[in-house]
């Protein structure tokens, strides 16, 4: 369904804003579990979160300058993320490292899944720019993903 000019990107904009949040919510995840891993592969978990949550970080200032290109407001605080948020925080800390593996892969097929929800509305909206991009965050997303499985007992 192809929207309007003006509605198809607002639909892009508020999907990107919530691929913000969600980015960020992952990003304090990752550094979580990379601040409080444990057990015999603390080493390899602490640097792979460490790099993983360096690489989410980075896509959040493009994220929203993609919604400043197209003419909207980014997210402004800590209460807007958790308004658009829809990976969930993780408080406990009564959790093992290959919890932790599975809980942040499963959160990065999350995100695929919204990147291409951007993807799709980018290409609906004519931002060939997001469209293009979309992919290689999606591929980012895929490695993490791959390297998390990989790394599960």
């Amino acid at each position: 369904m192809v929207q309007s000019g003006n509605n198809s990107k607002t639909a892009l904009t508020e999907s990107l804003n919530g691929l913000l949040a969600d980015c960020y919510a992952l990003f304090i995840k990752t550094k979580n579990f990379h601040w409080h891993v444990s057990g015999p592969h603390f080493r390899d978990y602490h640097l792979l979160f460490d790099d993983h949550a360096a690489e989410i970080f980075a896509i959040t200032d493009l994220i929203a300058e993609r919604v400043r290109k197209n003419g909207q407001a980014s997210l402004t605080s800590i209460a807007s993320i958790a308004a658009h948020q829809s990976i969930s925080d993780h408080d406990d800390l009564d959790i093992d490292a290959n919890q932790m593996l599975k809980i942040l892969a499963d959160d990065n097929r999350k995100l695929v899944n919204k990147i291409r929800e951007v993807k799709e509305l980018a290409a609906e909206a004519g931002d060939n720019a997001t469209d293009g991009i979309a992919d290689d965050w999606t591929d980012q997303a895929e490695q993490r993903i791959w390297f998390l499985t990989q790394s599960a007992a």
